[in-house]
């Protein structure tokens, strides 16, 4: 019986998840004072979008009852922008900005993230890094 072991092409998730209903002291606040029902409509909010993002790919998909669906490759990602205001500190989320080359999707927010956003960042970086080398693609500032 052979054994197969990956190979360095695999693709692996780095994260995967919702954005968080209750995202900073902000929300929480404003869920305290109406009693809940801030609280209900952040927590459908959060459910309507679902992020995934592994050492190749960064998908968005939005939408409860309509769905779209972002992609963006990482090696076309140009530059990273960790967000993470203090009360999104406080309550464990934060955000990450990718900057991309992409001519459909310049820009993608991964919002509320309820995990070390600074980690993840990390991560995305080496696998971004990763792929560029690979693929034998450069980035030149123009600047």
């Amino acid at each position: 019986m052979a054994m197969t072991t990956p190979s360095a092409d695999a693709e692996t998730t780095l994260f995967e998840g919702r954005p968080a209903a209750i995202p900073g002291i902000g929300a929480l606040l404003l869920a305290i004072v109406t009693l809940g029902l801030a609280a209900l409509y952040f927590l459908i909010r959060s459910q309507g979008v679902l992020y995934k993002v592994t050492t190749k790919r960064v998908l968005v998909e939005r939408g409860i009852l309509s769905k779209r669906l972002e992609q963006v490759d990482v090696y076309r990602i140009k530059d990273f922008v960790v967000e993470r205001p203090f009360g999104q500190r406080i309550m464990g989320t934060g955000n990450i900005l990718l900057l991309t080359m992409d001519p459909t999707t310049q820009e993608v927010k991964l919002k509320d993230l309820k995990t070390d956003v600074v980690g993840l960042y990390e991560r995305l970086r080496a696998a971004a890094e990763s792929e560029r080398v690979r693929r034998g693609v450069r980035i030149l500032d123009n600047e």
